[in-house]
């Protein structure tokens, strides 16, 4: 059986880790794009917050490219890969589809979690790790479709998840769509 490469995408606060989780725990070996930015900070010694992260994710660009997470991340997906289907948490550039579709080709599967841009902010307020207030929420909405290319891969998904409800409803529609996949 040839093995799966599903990639999410999705705007900060959509459930793009919610809908991995469940992917997760059906089997797939779990790559999250954002451990790059996250073991970075930590190696530089900073605290993990926005600003941090922010910089750092500019910085990876700069010296990788666009698709600088894709093309780190390509040895944990393909190392996922010998044992089980990988599903990739957070993919965030229109590059790092090209790439993963270029290296994957008809083995990837684009899923775009949508959710509005009121029911992301009001999430990501009270997430409790690394909240965002309603300022930053919208700085970084700018900054994903802008900065790293975002709506492309959104437009572009295979499927798409609306996930204005609650998480219960989200991981059931996840549960319908993984059963498609099969």
């Amino acid at each position: 059986m040839k093995m799966k490469v599903i990639a999410i995408v999705g705007m900060a606060g959509s459930g793009k880790s919610e809908v991995a989780s469940v992917f997760e725990e059906a089997g797939f070996k779990r790559v999250r794009f954002g451990d790059v930015t996250d073991d970075e900070v930590k190696k530089r010694g900073l605290a993990l917050n926005e600003e941090n992260e922010r910089k750092v994710r500019q910085e990876l660009r700069e010296k990788h490219g666009m698709a600088a997470y894709a093309r780190l991340n390509i040895p944990r997906i393909d190392e996922g890969l010998k044992s089980s289907n990988v599903v990739v948490d957070g993919l965030y550039s229109w590059e790092e589809y090209i790439l993963l579709k270029k290296q994957y080709g008809a083995t990837l599967s684009l899923v775009a979690v949508f959710a509005s841009p009121a029911t992301r902010h009001r999430r990501l307020g009270s997430r409790k790790i690394r909240p965002l207030m309603p300022a930053e929420a919208e700085e970084r909405d700018k900054t994903e479709i802008e900065n790293s290319h975002k709506g492309g891969p959104i437009a572009v998904a295979d499927y798409t998840l609306v996930n204005e409800g609650s998480i219960e409803m989200l991981r059931q529609n996840t549960e319908y769509l993984l059963a498609l996949l099969k």
